[in-house]
């Protein structure tokens, strides 16, 4: 079977991206000129080996002088939708990193993805709700293909924030701090990228249930799909078992991990890991699809859809960050129509 047209989209989390003489959370984490240098060739070189026409990223501190290493790339269209914070007794220290999306091919639409007001009233969260980092809704015209919006996503982290100003206790040792934050503080933590997803999930819906249009999730979700806070968004909805979708005459709505609609898991192959955590092998990031990348399904114009993966300067036996790469893999999918 051959197909005429090929496109790619990739996702990086590229860990702390922070232009000089700017430090990130602490005053001296920051770059060398040595560092930086190499920090923007390894961006550069995941541009090149990706070949991806839309890259989403996390953990952004400076969005402008990224945007332009991607201009540098041949990628002309670039959008942030927040701003890093800084601290305000030493400006130079950032907080909040953004996500971005940079992208070879015009954005029809491009904004901050806003929370339904009726969705945070059913989920009680009316008034005190906010994304730890806001994500990014784009719609595209791709040539040949037709309407597809994006989703660049970082949800909450597993860190947990401490519980010690509660209970009172200056002691960041005291047993009874470390089992409530393992306790109550994980599951606060899972609740809030829980939150997060299903916000992300119902906006996503709604969309291809009106528009119709192609669908992708893409970034670091900072847990494993099959997760408890995260399985949601793909069970219920089995694409690889296509129903007749012409008969019933009504837009395919639904999202599922790209990998298992890929030419790799048909063949058996072990998706990868993205992240490494003490030696052990996670798979943090993500590209969600709709159906209408499925290459069974009738409505699909998709031939070929093939997984990707960039690990090569990760190393799972390594203990401290380098932050001249970058923690996580780079992901992508290759699909052909």
């Amino acid at each position: 079977m051959t197909t005429s047209n090929r496109i790619r989209f990739a996702t990086l989390n590229l860990l702390n991206f922070t232009a000089p003489p700017y430090s990130f959370y602490q005053l001296h984490e920051r770059y060398n000129a040595t560092q930086w240098r190499q920090k923007q060739q390894f961006i550069t070189d995941f541009l090149q080996q990706s070949q991806a026409t839309v890259v989403a990223f996390q953990e952004v501190f400076s969005p402008k002088e990224l945007a332009i290493l991607c201009k540098e790339q041949g990628y002309d269209y670039f959008a942030t939708v927040a701003s890093p914070r800084s601290d305000h007794l030493y400006p130079q220290v950032l907080f909040n990193p953004v996500v971005a999306i940079a992208a070879k091919i015009p954005f029809q639409a491009c904004h901050e993805l806003t929370p339904c007001p009726e969705l945070l009233e059913y989920l009680n969260n009316q008034n005190e709700f906010k994304f730890n980092r806001t994500p990014i809704k784009c719609s595209f015209d791709v040539p040949e293909f037709g309407d597809l919006t994006c989703y660049v996503v970082h949800f909450k982290s597993q860190r947990v924030h401490s519980m010690a100003h509660i209970l009172n206790i200056h002691n960041q040792d005291d047993p009874l701090l470390n089992l409530l934050q393992q306790t109550v503080g994980m599951m606060q933590s899972q609740i809030s990228r829980s939150l997060e997803a299903s916000i992300v999930y119902y906006d996503a819906l709604k969309t291809q249930r009106e528009k119709n249009c192609a669908t992708l999730v893409m970034g670091d979700f900072n847990d494993n799909i099959d997760s408890p806070a995260l399985s949601f968004m793909t069970q219920g909805f089995h694409p690889t078992r296509c129903e007749p979708c012409l008969e019933l005459e009504q837009p395919i709505v639904g999202l599922t991990d790209s990998f298992e609609l890929s030419s790799e898991s048909a063949n058996g192959k072990v998706k990868p890991a993205t992240h490494y955590y003490q030696g052990r092998g996670n798979v943090l990031d993500y590209i969600l699809t709709s159906g209408h990348f499925n290459t069974d399904c009738a409505l699909s114009r998709i031939k070929s859809l093939h997984y990707l993966s960039f690990d090569k300067h990760l190393n799972p036996n390594q203990i401290d960050e380098d932050i001249c790469v970058s923690d996580h893999s780079g992901i992508g999918i290759e699909i052909g129509f």
